[in-house]
C-alpha cells in the first residue's frame, strides 16, 4: 500500500535534502545517513547526476525510502514514477503540475509560499505541502500565522532552517517533518567524510528524541 506524503514525513522527522554533484557518493552517503537514523533521503534534480543518484541509491541502499526534490515539470514527475521512487518533492507547483500528480499516484509534496498558494494545492487535494524557502518566509512565524485559518494543513518547511532550529520547527503542531541541507555539507560529502555525515545524521536524531 502506498502511504501518504503525510504519513512518510510524520515517520520521517528530518529530510535531507542531496543535491549530488557526482553520481559515485550517492551510495555512500545514503549509507552513512541511513547509519546515522535517517532513512527518508530527498534527491534533488538541481544537478545531472540527480535521476542517476536516486536509482543507484535505490538499488544498492534498500533501507533508504528514496524520493525526487526539485521536481518543476510534469516530465520530472514521469520521470520520478519511471525510477519508481517512493516520494516527490516541488518548490513550488504550478496547476498543471498538481493536476499531473493528482493523476499519477506517487506521494507528492507541492511547495506553497502564500495563503493563495496553499489554497491552490488544498484544493486539487494536496494538504501536506512543503513550505518554500522557510526561513526567507518567516519561518517559524509564518507557519503559526498560516495554522488559523488552515487547520488540516500540513507541512514540510525547507530552505535556510539549521540543525539547531529543526526542534523548534517541529514543535509546532502543523508540522510533520523539515527539511534541509545540513546533514550533508557539500564539503564533506566531496571529501568523502562519511563518518562525520554518520555523525551528523545521528546526533540530529537524538536531538529529537531527547
Amino acid at each position: 500500500m502506498t502511504r501518504s506524503p503525510a504519513d512518510l514525513l510524520r515517520a520521517a522527522r528530518i529530510v535531507p535534502v542531496l543535491t549530488i554533484q557526482d553520481v559515485t557518493t550517492a551510495v555512500p552517503l545514503a549509507r552513512a545517513l541511513v547509519a546515522g537514523g535517517v532513512h527518508m533521503l530527498e534527491v534533488t534534480l538541481r544537478t545531472r547526476a540527480g535521476a542517476d543518484a536516486a536509482k543507484a541509491i535505490m538499488e544498492e541502499v534498500p533501507e533508504a525510502l528514496v524520493g525526487l526534490g526539485t521536481v518543476l515539470t510534469q516530465g520530472d514527475l514521469d520521470l520520478a514514477c519511471r525510477l519508481g521512487v517512493q516520494f516527490a518533492f516541488s518548490p513550488g507547483a504550478t496547476p498543471e503540475l498538481l493536476d499531473a500528480a493528482a493523476e499519477a499516484g506517487i506521494p507528492f509534496v507541492p511547495g506553497v509560499a502564500t495563503a493563495s498558494e496553499l489554497m491552490t494545492a488544498m484544493a486539487r487535494g494536496f494538504s501536506t505541502v512543503k513550505l518554500f524557502p522557510a526561513a526567507q518566509l518567516g519561518g517559524i512565524a509564518a507557519l503559526r500565522a498560516l495554522g488559523a485559518p488552515f487547520p488540516d494543513a500540513r507541512f514540510c518547511p525547507t530552505g535556510g532552517i539549521s540543525e539547531t532550529e529543526a526542534r523548534d520547527y517541529l514543535a509546532l503542531p502543523n508540522v510533520l517533518a523539515v527539511g534541509g541541507s545540513w546533514l550533508a555539507p557539500a564539503a564533506k560529502v566531496a571529501a568523502g567524510e562519511w563518518g562525520v555525515i554518520e555523525t551528523l545524521a545521528r546526533r540530529a536524531m537524538a536531538g529529537l528524541a531527547s
